[in-house]
């Protein structure tokens, strides 16, 4: 048992002790060539984490110390995600109750780790039907049936309607049109119908041949609650400023607002909320880095920054 984890202990009949450990856990967001990352350490398979000890003065103290720890990356701007508490969050003592509080930190991938047992990796590794950049996946062609499958399996016409409706509702079936923000309730969907690795495991049967990948735990579904949260705070909240370098082009920010969601802006639109919201100036310069003609180069207004902190932003997320 690790003393330096802080843990809730209350008395059971025949003296036994529950313990409750509160683990501290980094969903770490960097967007690099147009790709939107994560950052992860061991196989790939592990969020940066650590338990909140006692000497750790406050939760974004410890958080920030376990992911200097694990990953040679100093945190930046974070807000807190969401707790876990689920009663089946067991630790290997099994009486152990782990409580995981999850953070979403925005980063930029050029600060680089310093450690070599943790890199950044794409998060439609492991979510590869929430990248609808390109069109509609073709991975959904094969999750529609099995989801029917399994929704048809339900005890009772009632279940199986309600099945099917979550099914259609979080994955645009029946010409429903496609939500980005629903990450979460997509992967819980596919958690409950037993067509991921993690839910299939302890048991004997073999995982579905999907193309996505697996995480350890539960951090697939910590992961799924940051890409929905940042997906959602997007649209009103001037947070992609934290993912952007210090100036850029309005193609660079665009696509880097389209990596996030999963899907196309239309660019006159954007340009011209963009405008119009005074989130950016010109500098004065350009670059050619763009392939084409010289693009002009801009950096985010600071003050105006502050302000769509207090009173919102919204980029339009409207189908291209």
């Amino acid at each position: 048992m690790d003393d330096r984890a802080k843990r809730i202990r209350r008395n059971r009949p025949g003296g036994k002790v529950d313990t409750a450990k509160v683990d501290l856990t980094a969903v770490v967001v960097a967007v690099s060539d147009n790709e939107p990352c994560v950052l992860t350490i061991g196989q790939a398979d592990t969020l940066p984490s650590g338990p909140l000890a006692l000497e750790h003065r406050s939760l974004q103290f410890g958080l920030r110390a376990w992911v200097e720890e694990q990953t040679g990356h100093p945190l930046g701007y974070i807000e807190q995600l969401y707790t876990f508490a689920d009663r089946d969050r067991l630790g290997a003592e099994r009486e152990q109750r782990v409580i995981s509080i999850s953070y979403l930190a925005l980063t930029r991938k050029e600060h680089a780790t310093g450690s070599s047992k943790c890199g950044w990796q794409s998060w439609y590794q492991y979510f590869p039907w929430e990248d609808h950049r390109s069109g509609t996946p073709k991975l959904l062609d094969i999750l529609r049936p099995r989801l029917i499958e399994w929704a048809d399996g339900g005890s009772g016409a009632a279940t199986r309607r309600e099945r099917r409706q979550r099914a259609a509702i979080a994955f645009g079936f029946e010409d429903r049109d496609w939500n980005e923000e629903l990450t979460l309730q997509r992967y819980e969907l596919l958690y409950e119908a037993g067509l991921v690795e993690e839910a299939r495991r302890g048991g004997d049967a073999t995982p579905p041949p999907l193309p996505d990948k697996s995480m350890a735990a539960d951090h697939r579904r910590i992961l799924a609650t940051g890409i929905a949260r940042l997906r959602s705070k997007i649209k009103y909240r001037p947070v992609v400023f934290e993912l952007m370098p210090p100036v850029f082009t309005l193609l660079h920010l665009q696509r880097t607002v389209e990596a996030l969601a999963g899907r196309l802006i239309n660019k006159p639109n954007f340009r011209r909320l963009v405008e119009q919201q005074e989130l950016v100036e010109e500098t004065g310069e350009t670059t050619t880095d763009t392939g084409g003609r010289p693009a002009k180069l801009f950096r985010f207004r600071r003050a105006v920054v502050d302000d769509r902190a207090v009173v919102g932003t919204k980029l339009p997320l409207a189908r291209a």
